[in-house]
Formats: structure tokens, C-alpha cells, sequence
């Protein structure tokens, strides 16, 4: 199983639910292997930064809660399905706008390191 496989097995909506809030317990990993497990998850979907960095910008206007609530937050329906998910599990833990601005720099994170991933294929090439 390569390393991707394994991270791909993290459950993302329960770090999310224990990387939220206070007392936040799994924020770290939320943030190291959830925010890589989202970004390859996401690459695999073919959703660009872009997307999941305007994403971030919803959920920091407008809260965890009302991005939870959006139809298709990305395109295509697996992974507008999978964000869907992610937020739902966030919004059941959110309280206010501190653990909103924490589920948009989740977001951005996720953003970055799919960039990242798509700077390295295109050298490779």
C-alpha cells in the first residue's frame, strides 16, 4: 500500500469533529495528515486550488454552517459530495466565528498543499 493509500484511509470527518473548537484535540493532525488526506482526496476528484480556496472564502463570509449547506460546493458530484461531508462534521462542532475561521484556514491549507501537488506533477513532466 503506497503512502497515499494509507493517508487516504484517515477519516477526515472525525478529525474534523475533534480538530475544532476548544479543546480541539486532534487539531494537529487535522492540519498535518487530514489537511494532505483532503488534498490528495481532491486531486483524485480533479478539483483545482482555486476552488477549494474560494470554498475557504465562503465558509469565512458566511460560517461553517451555511457552506454545509451548499449544493455543490465544488464541481462535479464526488467531490461536492466529499466537502459536503468535511463541512457537515465541522459544523456540528462549530460554535462562532473562531472555529469558522479555523475550518477556512483548514480549507486554505488543503488549498495550498493541492497547488503544491499540482507544481510538482507539471515539473515532472
Amino acid at each position: 500500500m503506497s503512502t497515499e493509500e494509507q493517508i487516504l484511509q484517515l477519516d477526515l470527518p472525525a478529525l474534523l469533529r475533534y480538530g475544532i473548537g476548544q479543546g480541539a484535540a486532534q487539531r494537529r493532525v487535522l492540519f498535518g495528515e487530514g489537511a494532505v488526506a483532503a488534498a490528495v482526496t481532491l486531486d483524485r476528484l480533479g478539483v483545482q486550488p482555486r476552488a477549494v480556496a474560494f470554498l475557504a472564502k465562503i465558509v469565512r463570509s458566511g460560517g461553517t454552517r451555511y457552506a454545509a449547506g451548499l449544493a455543490e460546493p465544488f464541481p462535479g458530484a464526488d467531490a461536492s459530495r466529499a466537502a459536503v461531508g468535511w463541512l457537515t462534521s465541522a459544523a456540528v462542532v462549530a460554535r462562532g466565528t473562531d472555529d469558522d475561521e479555523t475550518v477556512a484556514r483548514w480549507f486554505e491549507a488543503v488549498a495550498e498543499i493541492l497547488a503544491l501537488r499540482h507544481r510538482t506533477a507539471g515539473a515532472g513532466r
